[in-house]
């Protein structure tokens, strides 16, 4: 039946450009923005997922820059140390040398004073941005060793993020190699030898003490990597939730110009068919 009252072709035909053009403008946003969920009302679980995977992005991102400063407070440290093992080693084969009784003790000894005040100064200068894990106290506030915030445990989806630390204690060469007060001076033969076990003590305190400051370094250094590797991880995964797929998009929107064009064609026929009713009474 036919009425020039109500044109059921053309509402038909409206709906459907209504919800073309409305298909049409989600696509075109898609494509401009690169956001396929830009907002919590295109996919709220979704949007929320990805919300919380971001805030803890930049988290760990904050972490990578404060495990680069720790990398950097070990390796200064971690250097120093290596130094000092070598300094110390220098001093033995002066000691060995002070063995022998024609040996010039006074200036062996003077040599073995000039390595003890570069050890010294080692211990002072191994410091980065005011922390010197070679000291006692190491940032002049009773520190005995330096936290780096290493990683972010989250428990569950929205559960409890707790923060993880990795801490490097001091070698407290300080304390350890206080070679000016122990280390016995050599004026003889005798002196040389007391030396000599009094050196192999220091040198052992000493490799111990660089070995742990390697082992931490190297630790830090993995950490660093795992969470760069992490975070990269985590944006691909947020990237294939929210982002745009720009192939699809682009045959979406060719599709939807062709329904856009069609429907819009098929609204021009259904608005005209109530004309064709004059044709009935002529």
């Amino acid at each position: 039946m036919s009425s020039i009252l109500t044109n059921n072709g053309a509402m038909v035909a409206l709906q459907t450009l209504k919800s073309v053009n409305n298909n049409l403008t989600e696509t075109q946003n898609a494509i401009s923005t690169g956001k396929e969920i830009g907002m919590a009302k295109d996919n709220s679980a979704v949007w929320a997922i990805s919300k919380t995977m971001e805030s803890d992005i930049a988290g760990f991102e904050a972490i990578e820059d404060g495990l680069s400063i720790g990398e950097a407070t070990v390796a200064v440290a971690s250097a120093g140390a290596e130094q000092i093992v070598e300094k110390l080693t220098e001093m033995k084969e002066l000691i060995v040398s002070g063995q022998s009784e024609t040996a010039d003790h006074a200036k062996i000894q003077e040599d073995i004073d000039s390595k003890v005040a570069q050890i010294e100064a080692i211990i002072n200068a191994a410091q980065f941005n005011g922390a010197n894990l070679l000291k006692f106290d190491v940032d002049g506030n009773g520190a005995t060793g330096v936290g780096v915030l290493a990683s972010l445990d989250r428990e569950g989806a929205g559960g409890t993020v707790t923060a993880v630390e990795i801490t490097v204690d001091s070698v407290n060469f300080e304390s350890q190699l206080d070679l000016s007060a122990s280390l016995t001076s050599i004026t003889d033969s005798a002196t040389a030898s007391s030396a000599l076990a009094d050196i192999e003590g220091f040198l052992q305190t000493a490799i111990t003490g660089a070995a742990a400051l390697g082992a931490d370094s190297a630790r830090l250094e993995d950490q660093s990597d795992f969470v760069g590797k992490l975070v990269d991880s985590m944006t691909m995964g947020v990237s294939t939730m929210t982002d745009t797929n720009m192939e699809e998009a682009s045959a979406r929107l060719s599709a939807l110009q062709t329904q856009q064009d069609l429907a819009t064609q098929s609204l021009t026929i259904a608005n005209e068919a109530p004309s064709s009713l004059l044709q009935l009474f002529r």
